[in-house]
């Protein structure tokens, strides 16, 4: 019986992980044949069923497989992989040549630092959602591998861009991604011995080579006020009509609306509760957000979260998520049910943009519009001060004028009424 069906892994403190490894992998492996007098690999830990140990360590204790095993008594054996930079997968075989790709190969082709930082920084996306949709990414060790289909390979990729076409924004940024996926299967395959590349072929690219080139509306798709108020109308429930709310009227991405927690929400009362009747409630988000600890003002949607809210509270042992799950180990909805959630009411909806279903990134692109038109409707009012000051740019009179605190406070007045009729409240 696989271990893996048979462990709660997401329980396990780091201590109880060090003792479990102590009291059963470590001997699990000595009695498969192993000589643990060198590091164990992640394939020899995962074909002794404790793979895992991985994923667990990566989502709920922020350590690698190989600074756990450091932890443990292994530490990194000397090799000519890059430790400065951390590609967040447990596959040593895949790390080293995707490191003498891009220091050796690239570099050698006369590519600039920045170009290469940027090919790592796609590459690592491309192997971290690999191991995010298979709990591992020894994408090098699986072309090698005889016994591995090609075909399911080839599968894999296409899911890996099937998650690129959900997340990034624009084609090309996916056609981007794609070609340096391709490029670097294809020096795996004439430099490294790979005996094919499993990229070639993908149905993905082709569709986003054809909307990338010389398109005469370059704007990204969004949804708008209408397409708002459409879907708001066909919501049957709080949770449906928060989901909205949290992309269009917060402007947040899908994984911060799957992660999103009511301990977010400031500022609180004296009880240490998020104090709905404050004047500037705020999201407040960490390290953890893609551009860094950051803070989102509410302007609309409070009632609608103080509805969620005191439903959720009626759960024994609610975890403090507004978009829990009691079967996922993070405790809350993964991106893509928000994703395909959003994606459902939009079709209940009828709405669509430039022939496909919206997504949550096309309600994010809505906030942003709406804000920028908040300020330039303040800006607007203040031109006549501009006139008056002898200044080209009523932006600059916004703040001279009425100060950073009032200004700040009429556009979110302006923002507030105009999230309020996208969302059928005028």
């Amino acid at each position: 019986m696989s271990q893996q069906e048979t462990i709660n892994w997401s329980r396990k403190s780091l201590e109880d992980l060090k003792s479990f490894w102590n009291a059963h992998i470590e001997p699990d492996l000595t009695r498969d044949g192993l000589n643990l007098d060198t590091r164990p690999t992640y394939e020899e830990i995962t074909e002794a069923g404790y793979s895992g140990i991985a994923r667990t360590l990566r989502e709920h204790h922020d350590l690698t497989l190989s600074q756990f095993l450091a932890m443990v008594g292994y530490p990194n054996p000397s090799s000519d992989v890059d430790d400065s930079y951390d590609w967040e997968i447990d596959a040593e075989t895949t790390i080293r040549e995707l490191e003498l790709y891009l220091t050796t190969y690239l570099d050698r082709s006369g590519h600039s630092d920045s170009t290469i930082a940027s090919k790592r920084s796609r590459l690592a996306r491309y192997v971290r959602t690999y191991a995010d949709l298979y709990d591992s990414a020894p994408i090098v060790e699986r072309v090698r591998e005889d016994e591995v289909p090609r075909r399911d390979e080839k599968q894999r990729v296409r899911a890996v861009y099937d998650t690129f076409d959900a997340e990034l924004s624009s084609p090309e940024s996916k056609m981007k991604h794609a070609t340096d996926v391709r490029v670097f299967y294809k020096w795996l395959e004439i430099d490294r011995d790979a005996p094919y590349n499993p990229a070639l072929g993908a149905p993905q690219e082709d569709s986003w080579a054809k909307e990338t080139p010389d398109d005469d509306d370059r704007d990204p798709p969004a949804i708008d006020a209408e397409h708002v108020q459409a879907m708001v109308d066909i919501c049957e429930s709080v949770e449906e009509r928060l989901l909205i709310i949290a992309t269009c009227a917060w402007g947040l991405r899908r994984g911060e609306v799957a992660a999103l927690s009511i301990d977010q929400f400031e500022p609180t009362n004296d009880e240490g509760y998020f104090d709905f009747d404050a004047e500037d409630p705020r999201i407040v988000f960490g390290d953890e957000r893609k551009n860094g600890p950051g803070r989102v003002s509410v302007q609309y949607g409070l009632e609608t979260l103080a509805g969620r809210w005191e439903k959720l509270a009626d759960r024994d042992q609610w975890n403090g998520y507004l978009f829990p799950s009691v079967t996922a180990a993070s405790g809350h909805r993964t991106p893509n049910t928000i994703t395909e959630r959003f994606k459902r009411l939009a079709d209940r909806a009828g709405v669509s943009r430039r022939e496909k279903t919206p997504t949550p990134q096309y309600g994010r692109r809505f906030w942003y519009r709406t804000y920028d038109d908040a300020v330039k409707r303040l800006a607007n009012r203040a031109e006549a001060f501009a006139e008056d000051q002898g200044s080209d740019d009523p932006h600059v009179v916004v703040t001279n004028y009425f100060g950073e605190e009032e200004a700040r406070k009429r556009r979110r007045e302006f923002m507030g009424n105009q999230l309020a009729a996208a969302f059928g409240d005028e």
